[in-house]
C-alpha cells in the first residue's frame, strides 16, 4: 500500500513517518511518499476557515491528483490572549510571504509585559486522510502551553522555540524528537491516524 504524504517539508515529512506504521495488521507493507517523490505537484491555497478544511482541502485535491490515498494536516496555533489567533493564520501570521522568524517576532511584540500566567495558548492539529474514492475521515490532536519570551532550543521549527509544554520548564524545540512525538498535538493527531491505518483493508 502507498500513502501520500502531502508536504514538501521533509523534516515535517520525517516527523509524520516516524509516528505511522510500516504495516497493517494483516501484514501488508505500508510506503510513503512525499509530494517531492512524485514530480512536486502543488497543492491548492489553504482558503478554509478552519484547520480541518484546509487539511481537507489538501488531501482531497492530491488524492484525487495522484490516485494514492494522502495525508495531509494543518496546524494552529491558538493564544488565549489573542482571542484564538493565530489560528487558521498561524504559517501566514506576519503576512502572506512570512517566515517563522517573522511570525515569531509579531506574535512576542504581541504579548509584550505580560507575564507567563497570561500567554497561555495551545497547538491545535487535524490530520486528514483522503482516498481517490472520495472517504475522507480526520484526526485531531491539542497542547496545551505557554508562549514564552524569547527563543528556546534548536530542535524544533515554526514557534517551537517560543511554546512552552503546559507541566514542563522546556519549549517544543528543547525536546528531543522522541520526547516532542509522545506528547505534540501533531503527534496525538497522527498516533489515531495510525491505529486506522492498522486495521485498514484494501
Amino acid at each position: 500500500m502507498k500513502i501520500l504524504i502531502a508536504t514538501g517539508n521533509e523534516h515535517k515529512f520525517k516527523e509524520i513517518t516516524d509516528i505511522l506504521p510500516r504495516q497493517t495488521q494483516t501484514g501488508e507493507d505500508i510506503e510513503y511518499v512525499s509530494l517531492a517523490n512524485i514530480g512536486g505537484l502543488k497543492l491548492p491555497p489553504e482558503t478554509g476557515l478552519t484547520l480541518a478544511e484546509n487539511a481537507e482541502i489538501k488531501a482531497v485535491y492530491a488524492a484525487k491528483e495522484t490516485g494514492l490515498p494522502t495525508v495531509s494536516d494543518d496546524t494552529g496555533l491558538e493564544v488565549e490572549f489573542l482571542n484564538g489567533r493565530p489560528g487558521v493564520r498561524t504559517a501566514r501570521y506576519a503576512g502572506e510571504h512570512a517566515d517563522a522568524d517573522d511570525n515569531n517576532r509579531k506574535l512576542l511584540s504581541e504579548l509584550e509585559g505580560l507575564f507567563l500566567g497570561k500567554r497561555a495558548a495551545r497547538f491545535r492539529t487535524v490530520a486528514c486522510l483522503a482516498t481517490p474514492q472520495g472517504k475522507v475521515i480526520n484526526f485531531e490532536g491539542e497542547l496545551d502551553g505557554f508562549i514564552g519570551f524569547g527563543y528556546r532550543g534548536t530542535n524544533g521549527f515554526g514557534y517551537d522555540p517560543l511554546f512552552i509544554v503546559a507541566g514542563t520548564r522546556k519549549t517544543l524545540a528543547e525536546m528531543t524528537e522522541k520526547e516532542k512525538n509522545a506528547i505534540s498535538h501533531r503527534g496525538k493527531a497522527f498516533k489515531q491516524l495510525a491505529q486506522y491505518l492498522q486495521i485498514l483493508q484494501k
